[in-house]
């Protein structure tokens, strides 16, 4: 279930409606009244929560889950667990998408109460700028500033000691203490997660959160997007730059350091220790383990193993990246030579 700090419950909703709604047929009428209370994915789900499967990857967590219902193409059905109701649908993800919509929606700052919501909660010594909007529900800790026109949305939890610079949107998220964010940062905005459906693309609904634990550094420009169900989660001591971007649901460990203009795509794990140089990218669902070192500028498409220094387009091991940059450049030398009929340099 979303933390209802953040989003409101809209069910519970008959798995009739649902199927309605999503343009789904339900495989077995005599689960029409049944009624469900949220979206969640299949490994996770109960009897009153729906899912989706749309990938054979995930064939084992189809065949395990509880949940009350499935939307799921007709090939599939019959991998479905007895008592999982089967809405069958070409597009599964869309549907997901649309019964996620009528489930649940965000909770937002209402526009006729005041700039500071008078069910926030600020502890003694918290020092506000300029035109800084606190949402209902928020939590603020001592000692903490916020900068001019800086927004907290509803039910955002932020520790003591924390210095959050101005024009600074922070929404579904739960900071620690002696958290930095410099100015125009964005934390907890929705990720980018995107259903095909005949209609057109649809946005998929982002339920989760971002954590930032103890310590973290956030630098000025930079977008932590928050879980598509999970959480995104940024580790203690973590030093993030400026303009550097993190999808939904990455989870970074301790004491990494990322240079500015990182992107790290959806769904990426991060050990302990990781460190990133500018413009490094990362592909979704990859794993860098601890110790490991992305070389600015590279592009990480496979996972990348403890300690191991990685560079390049797409990135590999440092050695070998040298190796074949050293046999390039000779190889170039030999083809000038050859053309030239003599030494490079001109001197043979």
């Amino acid at each position: 279930m979303p933390d209802t700090r953040f989003f409101e419950a809209l069910g519970p909703v008959s798995l009739a409606e649902l199927a309605s709604l999503a343009g789904a047929v339900l495989e077995d009428p005599a689960h029409s009244s049944r009624m469900i209370d949220s979206v969640s994915p299949l490994s996770g789900a109960d009897e009153r929560m729906v899912g989706y499967f749309g990938d054979k990857r995930y064939l084992q967590d189809l065949a395990i889950t509880r949940a009350g219902g499935c939307f799921i193409r007709a090939e599939f059905a019959a991998r479905a667990p007895e008592g999982c109701a089967r809405l069958i649908t070409n597009e599964p993800q869309a549907a997901y998408a649309r019964a996620a919509n009528r489930l649940h929606q965000p909770i937002l700052h209402p526009s006729n109460a005041p700039a500071i919501h008078p069910d926030a909660e600020l502890e003694a010594g918290v020092r506000l700028g300029h035109g800084v909007v606190i949402g209902q529900g928020a939590k603020i800790g001592s000692g903490t500033d916020i900068g001019a026109n800086t927004v907290i949305g509803p039910g955002v939890a932020i520790g003591r000691n924390c210095r959050i610079g101005a024009n600074v949107t922070i929404s579904v998220s739960l900071i620690g203490d002696r958290v930095y964010i410099l100015s125009n940062a964005s934390i907890g905005q929705a990720g980018f997660g995107v259903a095909a459906s005949s209609g057109g693309a649809l946005d998929l609904p982002q339920l989760g959160r971002v954590i930032l634990q103890d310590d973290v550094t956030v630098g000025a420009c930079t977008c932590i997007d928050r879980g598509a169900y999970g959480d995104t989660v940024i580790g203690q001591f973590t030093k993030i730059d400026n303009l550097v971007q993190i999808a939904h649901n990455v989870v970074i460990g301790r004491n990494c350091a990322l240079a500015a203009q990182t992107g790290l795509s959806g769904s990426v794990i991060v050990g302990d220790g990781v460190q990133f140089g500018g413009k490094a990218g990362v592909g979704d669902h990859l794993v860098l383990h601890d110790g490991a070192r992305l070389a600015a500028g590279a592009l990480a498409m496979r996972d990348i193993p403890s300690g191991e220094t990685w560079c390049g387009v797409p990135a590999r091991p440092i050695r070998r990246f040298m190796r074949e940059l050293s046999w390039v450049s000779q190889a170039i030398d030999r083809e000038k030579k050859v053309k030239g009929g003599g030494s490079v340099d001109g001197d043979g």
